[in-house]
């Protein structure tokens, strides 16, 4: 599949708002890719990102009609992607908390390794993106995987510029300190 430009994208949304379900099927194949890497480094476990990306793409389906033609689709998108993230995290927060000691699954760890490329320094940053804390990560995922300025950002999280801006600094702070340190430990 080629990527949509600009031009093309901005038709495929009219159509798909109009309830074109082709034109639908072309933007969730223009945006699953960049969405599910989004979803893997938020949540680190493949079921509940393909989950979140789907349950996206639903809400994105049912909400499309009042999407404004004028307004960037991406961070709309995005916005609605990081709520279900997020939804999904406390999801999983809440169910870890109710297990017991030793009720915990054997294999439940293994789930974000898999996902993990097995190539230096790319696992190394995956691994170090893994710790930070989940707005860091999301803002700093926003902003240097997905390309996305702050203001696009702010629509996306709720946050403000300002606030944005120090969870990219503090996540690249950190990523420096673990990857350096990673680095030592080889």
């Amino acid at each position: 599949m080629q990527p949509l430009d600009a031009g093309t994208l901005h038709l495929v949304l009219q159509q798909a708002r109009h309830g074109d379900r082709a034109s639908f099927a072309r933007l969730v194949e223009h945006y699953y890719p960049r969405a599910l890497r989004f979803a893997l480094q938020m949540l680190h476990h493949r079921e509940d990102a393909e989950e979140a990306v789907q349950d996206a793409f639903l809400r994105v389906h049912d909400n499309l009609a009042r999407f404004r033609e004028d307004a960037p689709f991406d961070p709309w998108f995005f916005r609605i992607l990081g709520n279900r993230c997020r939804t999904l995290m406390a999801k999983r927060k809440r169910h870890h908390e109710t297990f017991e000691y030793g009720d915990v699954p054997v294999d439940a760890a293994s789930d974000a390794e898999n996902d993990i490329p097995d190539e230096g320094f790319i696992r190394d940053v995956h691994r170090a993106l893994a710790q930070l804390p989940s707005e860091q990560r999301e803002a700093f995922l926003l902003r240097h995987v997905n390309d996305m300025d702050y203001e696009e950002m702010t629509i996306v999280t709720g946050a403000k510029g300002s606030t944005l801006r120090m969870r990219v600094k503090r996540a690249i702070d950190t990523l420096r300190v673990v990857l350096r340190e990673g680095a030592i430990h080889e």
